[in-house]
Order: structure tokens, then sequence, then C-alpha cells
């Protein structure tokens, strides 16, 4: 049996709804031997799109939810402020290890 590795993949979603739109992600490759470097934003001539435009997307494609995002209610008075990105979804797939 070959041996496998975990791949972790954070989407942050627009809402709680697993079906809403990915509005930033971060990968985690545990298969590959030299992870891949991160991209100089100054030279992406494009903006870079999400692997997935959802967590359901991402499911159909075999990855797996391992955490979903704690559901807090506003405090009054700060219902429209903007601060941390709190619709994190962690989800995992694990495949054969890269040489």
């Amino acid at each position: 049996m070959p041996e496998t590795h975990q791949k972790l993949l954070l989407l942050y979603l627009t809402t709680p709804d697993l079906n809403s739109p990915v509005v930033a992600w971060s990968e985690f490759d545990g298969t590959v031997k030299s992870p891949k470097p991160a991209q100089d934003a100054t030279k992406v001539k494009e903006e870079p799109k999400p692997p997935y435009s959802s967590v359901v997307d991402a499911m159909r494609d075999g990855w797996r939810v391992i955490q979903f995002p704690q559901q807090y209610p506003a405090y009054p008075g700060t219902e429209y402020l903007t601060s941390y990105l709190k619709f994190e979804y962690i989800l995992e797939k694990m495949e054969a290890k890269d040489g």
C-alpha cells in the first residue's frame, strides 16, 4: 500500500453557507518534497482564482471537511465592523507522497 500524506485546504467564505463563494484560501501540501514557493503579488499579472468556488465543490473533488467555523453572534454595535475572516472551513485530503 502506498504511503499517504495529508493535504490541507483552508477556504474562507462570504457566509457560513457551504455553497457561498470563496473569498480567500490557503493550501498546505504534505505530499511533495519541496513546497511551491510563495508568489510575489507584485509580479502576478492576473488576480489568482481560488482552487474551488465553494466548500461543496471541494467536497465533490474528494476533500473532507474537518472543521467548521464557530458561529458567534455580533455584539451590539459591532454588526458592521470588519476584522478577521470568520467563515473558515478546513478540509483535508490524503494522497500518495511524491517521490
